[in-house]
């Protein structure tokens, strides 16, 4: 018994036949490629758990942001490396702070480059978290205090406007942040600058290298009070329309590999644009892999990538996105 040529592999003949009925597009458009910012000079230092991840210091940083746009990027997401950290983290919302000066040199060399601005206070305090610490009376625990913590996570998104961001992005996880930060913009005359939430930020393993390259690593405790138990997804629904509710522009989902069907879940119940963070972890383990020649890294990223999209990503936070940019351009 012998079966006809069925449409779909008629559609599968050639190279031009499947380009021209792909349903999912990848272009350097669709990402944001993440930078960490430090102080002093001459600082162009290796990520030792991130290879071809770097610090930069200011002088160094416009070869990198030239690069950047040059392969057709549309945007960069900063974080700062300090070198005070204290229990308020105050260099997060300093106006000569370590991102607020690299956003206004930023918006200097390249000023139609996007300068995504991380809104936190993990890099910047002394113990590691990402909000003001205080003593619970009753139980005798360190925790987090939200509503103090808010305070000064507007400050920084106030701050990081100043210094010229064109989107303010929280990754704190504190209740009713989106709400305290589109009040501070709007108070403070920038109702125009989006805010991309982080609105489903799981408590993962997959944050390792990046807590290295942040210098970010909780010095007590975790962060399991505050980000997301890696279990629930009806719950990531509840955060993201939270969020929805008090102002948020895009949506966030962090990290993505191993979360793709929540991607696809908000994709599906929200009409803003979903972002999916390509996080640390899972940039490391594919560039370790092709460093001992187990796999084809441009095949494996590429795949990767696309799947992200196909999921529902409208945007992808990735330290690829140079190498991805490059393997796009047409041959």
């Amino acid at each position: 018994m012998s079966f006809p040529i069925t449409r779909n592999r008629r559609l599968r003949t050639s190279a031009a036949l499947r380009s021209i009925v792909r349903e999912t597009q990848l272009t350097a458009n669709d990402f944001i490629y993440p930078i960490f910012v430090t102080e002093g000079t001459g600082v162009k230092s290796e990520i030792g758990s991130m290879p071809g991840v770097y610090h930069w210091s200011l002088d160094l940083l416009e070869q990198e942001i030239n690069e950047i746009a040059a392969l057709g990027i549309q945007a960069v997401l900063l974080f700062g490396v300090p070198d005070h950290k204290d229990e308020v983290g105050s260099e997060a919302y300093g106006n000569n702070s370590i991102v607020q000066r690299a956003t206004r040199k930023i918006k200097e060399w390249q000023p139609d480059l996007l300068v995504v601005a991380d809104t936190c206070l993990c890099q910047f305090t002394s113990h590691g978290h990402c909000g003001v610490i205080r003593q619970d009376e009753r139980t005798g625990r360190a925790d987090v205090d939200n509503d103090a913590s808010l305070a000064l996570l507007v400050k920084t998104a106030v701050s990081q406007a100043e210094a010229g961001a064109d989107i303010i992005a929280p990754s704190n996880m504190m209740d009713g942040f989106v709400q305290a930060i589109r009040s501070g913009l709007d108070e403070a005359g920038f109702e125009h600058v989006p805010i991309m939430s982080y609105s489903v930020k799981y408590a993962s393993a997959f944050y390792g290298p990046f807590r290295d390259a942040a210098h970010s690593t909780p010095q007590f405790g975790d962060r399991k009070t505050y980000q997301m138990d890696p279990a629930n997804v009806r719950e990531a629904l509840r955060e993201a329309e939270s969020d929805v509710v008090e102002g948020a522009d895009m949506l966030m989902v962090k990290p993505a590999l191993a979360y793709l069907d929540v991607l696809r879940l908000l994709k599906e119940q929200f009409d803003l644009p979903v972002v999916a963070y390509n996080v640390s972890a899972e940039y490391s383990m594919v560039k370790a892999a092709a460093m001992q020649g187990w796999l084809d890294e441009r095949a494996i990223v590429l795949e990767t990538l696309l799947g992200m999209k196909r999921a529902g990503a409208d945007i992808i936070i990735t330290y690829f996105a140079k190498d991805a940019a490059r393997w796009l351009q047409p041959r």
